[in-house]
């Protein structure tokens, strides 16, 4: 595409008059030498050109009010702008000449709840209150009133960290319909098999989720992170002391922290080796220097859109409203778990904990039947690709910004200021691809998981009128069989595990193998065959 010759507008404007970087905004506005109105769309970006006489002035205020108007909300910029660079005078004389206007209102709000300087400006007195965020633009969280600028704060967390999605950028859904949806699916299986999938399903969640991050666990780690899973439904893992546990309980016991890494001064970082001395760097946590604080922004987040308490983290917030949190599950879900990976807090298996807090705020939301956690991880193991793109949709962006040494023992330093490129995270790719990954886990992947355990124990029932074999063995003979396509291969039956079985017998179990799992083409099943 042609790029036009223009000039840059609003938060654009802003960036290049005071020197200011920050990760990329959703949208980009941009004054035209000539020609008509533009509205170009890219990688779920928005550029608008603008015809010269419809841009704002040279002056600061303008330029504001118009990003604002047209824009949404930078945090990240107006954060660094009103902090460093726009003198408290000049915007209490601003804000004296429209002191009800919306955009006086929330530029007043963000300085003195940035800098925790008060302006020398009296309460209002009347006006109705404004919304900080629009929530026709982006999901919102529970408000918080501050009497002072007569103006609600509904941002997701605070104003010291608060990740934002945007709704344009989501798929349409019903949290009650698939919620119900799912409620079906287990309706119709009896008790017993349903009791068998819980289990089962732990384990699949496990063994995937470890998959994902190509490892092997030991068993035991395996069975604790199991247990953990199981826990989700029955207590909070939303503070600092439980998620150490968990991060304890699912690595190494030589790699385990005993608070967040900032304690033990490390810098983390994900990358590939490509050479002995050459190291492709894909992401860079938080300097640890910056980790405590931001990891407090982090958990405050999580109460105000899981809890009924609406928090905002501000002092002067003058009454806190006791409700239910109005942002959607799905989202709450997506917001926490990929808020958390990107914060990296732990030396290890923050990959893991992420998944985990999936299931966790599913969990403590009742998303879904009592005690049953969704296979989740297996579906983004079909979908790597989709997976990494939310990943990449933070970590690409941020390592253009970021600037770094490694040693000669591939320690990182992080060189320049990075703290605010964390703050304010656009989440919205992750939580679109959140939720059509849950929609998948409930309308193929879980009705196939439940399919597998009642066709397997019909295998099992058939099996047993041809030869009665132990478990372990009866087992293997199934998974084998499967892995081929519903044979065993010559190799396989060379195994001593079935070296008495005669070939009429291994013939029959193999049709009947094909025969059962034939019934249901769409059956996938997992590995790993469900226990007795």
């Amino acid at each position: 595409m042609d790029i036009p010759e223009s000039k840059p507008l609003g938060y654009a404007w802003l960036a290049e008059r005071f020197g200011i970087v920050t990760m990329p905004h959703w949208k980009e506005s941009h004054s035209l030498s000539k020609g008509a109105r533009r509205h170009v769309e890219r990688d779920g970006r928005v550029i608008e050109y603008l015809p010269a006489a419809q841009g704002p002035g040279e002056d600061v205020f303008e330029q504001l009010e118009f990003a604002l108007r047209r824009e949404g909300l930078h945090l990240e910029l107006l954060r660094k702008l009103l902090r460093q660079s726009i003198d408290p005078l000049e915007l209490t004389a601003y804000v004296q000449t429209r002191p009800t206007g919306r955009y006086a209102r929330i530029l007043w709000f963000l300085y003195e709840g940035f800098t925790g300087d008060r302006l020398n400006l009296p309460d209002l007195k009347q006006g109705n209150y404004i919304e900080l965020l629009d929530s026709a633009l982006y999901v919102t969280g529970p408000p918080a009133k501050f009497k002072r600028q007569r103006l609600n704060s509904n941002i997701l967390g605070t104003l010291y960290f608060s990740p934002m999605v945007r709704r344009k950028g989501l798929p349409d859904w019903d949290e009650s319909v698939m919620k119900e949806r799912c409620a079906s699916i287990v309706g119709e299986y009896p008790p017993e098999i349903f009791a068998r999938a819980v289990r089962y399903l732990y384990a699949k969640e496990s063994k995937s989720s470890h998959e994902i991050e190509r490892e092997t666990p030991s068993q035991k780690r395996a069975e604790s992170f199991i247990a953990l899973l199981e826990q989700a439904w029955h207590r909070s893992f939303l503070n600092k002391e439980a998620l150490v546990e968990l991060q304890q309980a699912i690595v190494d016991s030589r790699f385990a922290n005993f608070g967040w890494r900032s304690e033990i001064g490390e810098q983390i970082y994900v990358g590939e080796t490509l050479a002995s001395d050459l190291e492709r760097v894909h992401f860079a946590g938080p300097k640890p220097e910056d980790l405590e604080n931001l990891m407090k922004g982090f958990l405050a987040l999580s109460k105000n859109i899981t809890d009924s308490v609406c928090w905002t983290g501000l002092e002067e917030v003058d009454e806190l409203f006791r409700f239910r949190s109005k942002v959607p599950t799905l989202v709450s879900a997506a917001v926490i778990s990929f808020a958390f990976n990107f914060l990296h807090p732990f030396s290890d298996g923050n990959g893991r904990i992420h998944r985990f807090l999936l299931h966790h705020v599913l969990a403590h939301n009742h998303f879904g039947p009592e005690g049953i956690i969704l296979p989740v991880s297996a579906v983004i193991l079909n979908h790597p690709r989709e997976y990494d793109q939310a990943l990449e949709s933070f970590s690409k962006p941020l390592m253009e910004r970021v600037e770094y040494t490694l040693d000669d023992r591939m320690r990182m330093t992080v060189t320049n200021d990075t703290a605010d490129f964390y703050r304010y995270i656009d989440l919205t790719e992750a939580t679109r691809i959140t939720i059509e990954f849950i929609r998948e886990t409930i309308e193929t992947e879980l009705p196939a998981e439940l399919r597998f355990l009642t066709a397997y124990d019909e295998i099992r029932r058939e099996m047993r009128e041809v030869v009665e074999l132990p478990d372990r063995i009866a087992d293997l003979f199934v998974k084998l069989c499967r892995q081929n396509g519903g044979t065993l291969s010559k190799r396989k039956r060379e195994l001593p595990e079935f070296t008495r079985l005669t070939e009429s017998e291994i013939s029959a179990i193999e049709g009947i193998v094909k025969n059962v799992l034939g019934f249901a083409e769409s059956i996938t099943g997992s590995e790993e065959l469900p226990s007795h």
